[in-house]
């Protein structure tokens, strides 16, 4: 297989009855850092372009890079991520109180990265399994006692695991099912998995929120299905599942969790999966005109953000990154910041000292932001940018100020936003 491929059907259904509806530019893998500048450049970037199938209304980029090159080198850990291990655990109580499995019952979490949303359920006596295909992670999940093998989710996985474990009460897929380029196979593997009377349960960036918030950021390699209730719940009926209920989150500025059970097993559908259904109708969420609009609202944020730091730069102002985020490489392509940032701060161990694939950006410790006291700092760790507001103060109080880049772009000094 060649590093990336060019599909052309939908994820769900099949159709190639297919437009696209946001036009972006390529950019390189995200967690991927390097020790020097020029290499990080030299980068390839492959195309994040959005389409929507016409068809079933799912959103979705064709361009599907070769897992092992997404995979290999990925450094997200979700137990490190601000407020991912207190949701987990909240989601963990939550699927506990839905599903009431009896101690020892098998949970499976499919792309479990370093095993923190297992963590809950084994300390309640759940017997865990995760599965994921970055090799870092699995192996910091195994180490800390949490059982994870490290591979994609295949059908021959998913029945070896049944054969040697029995079926599983609960399956999760948190934040990973949207990374899949064939859907149907890890649709599939769940119902090879799951008990008669089992649940499935996924989060997912929610479109109606990407649309809102104009979350640019969230489109990048991994993100390959960018998802809503109406087209999803037609795929998981003809792969003999069943959406019971969804709830929207507020975690990465908006999610929606799914409950799914085998088609047949006897729990009611909730009301919240009709409530959700009619926003969508009333939203127009599966039309081809609402993701057109979406795509010019982009194209002007591009344009006045670019044309903001290009004013900064030409008045000699310094302009720094806060965050060596996943969604870096997306922000700082898609919104004109090319060649503008002259550092990025950030404290993770395996970043701090590399370069920022694609633009080569330096990475220097967040105590940087008071010793070098940029004039300009935009916010790349965007799901983060209030906190990193308000435990920055000082930094303001010297006259710095933050730039935040979604729902749109706006600069925020010592007496809050600053007219621009």
């Amino acid at each position: 297989m060649s590093d990336f491929i060019h599909r052309g059907s939908c994820r769900l259904c099949d159709s190639k009855n297919l437009e696209r509806v946001v036009d972006l530019d390529p950019i390189p893998l995200s967690e991927n850092y390097t020790s020097d500048s020029a290499s990080a450049k030299a980068r390839k970037r492959y195309p994040v372009d959005v389409y929507m199938c016409a068809d079933c209304g799912h959103v979705q980029q064709l361009d599907v890079i070769n897992s092992k090159d997404l995979w290999a080198s990925y450094t997200y850990y979700s137990g490190e991520a601000k407020g991912m291990p207190e949701h987990f655990q909240q989601v963990a109580d939550r699927i506990l109180a839905k599903a009431a499995p009896e101690k020892g019952a098998l949970v499976i979490d499919i792309g479990s990265n370093d095993g923190s949303l297992l963590k809950p359920f084994q300390k309640v006596g759940m017997a865990v399994l995760g599965i994921d295909p970055a090799e870092e992670a699995a192996q910091r999940a195994n180490d800390a006692g949490v059982e994870t093998v490290c591979s994609l989710m295949t059908r021959e996985l998913a029945e070896k695991i049944r054969a040697e474990r029995g079926p599983a009460q609960v399956i999760c897929a948190f934040n990973v099912f949207a990374h899949a380029d064939d859907l149907g196979e890890m649709a599939d593997c769940v119902r090879i998995m799951l008990a008669p009377d089992g649940l499935f349960f996924f989060e997912a960036q929610y479109l109606l929120d990407i649309i809102d918030g104009v979350l640019i950021a969230t489109i990048f390699h991994e993100h390959m299905s960018h998802h809503s209730v109406t087209p999803l719940t037609r795929f998981l009926d003809a792969h003999g599942l069943e959406l019971i209920a969804v709830q929207r989150a507020r975690i990465q500025h908006g999610s929606l969790i799914g409950t799914v059970q085998l088609k047949g097993a006897g729990r009611p559908v909730e009301a919240s999966v009709g409530e959700v259904l009619a926003l969508e109708a009333q939203r127009n969420l599966t039309q081809l005109d609402t993701l057109r609009e979406f795509g010019r609202t982009i194209a002007t944020l591009r344009s006045k953000t670019a044309a903001l730091i290009q004013g900064f730069k030409a008045q000699g102002k310094t302009i720094a990154g806060y965050g060596a985020a996943r969604s870096g490489p997306t922000l700082i392509t898609q919104l004109g910041l090319s060649g503008a940032l002259d550092y990025i701060v950030d404290d993770h161990p395996q970043k701090v000292g590399k370069y920022e694939t694609g633009d080569g950006v330096f990475i220097v410790p967040t105590a940087e932001l008071l010793a070098r006291q940029p004039d300009y700092t935009v916010i790349l760790a965007w799901v983060h940018s209030q906190k990193i507001i308000d435990t920055n103060q000082e930094y303001l109080k010297r006259g710095g100020h933050f730039i935040v880049l979604c729902p749109e772009t706006r600069v925020v000094g010592k007496d809050g936003d600053v007219k621009i």
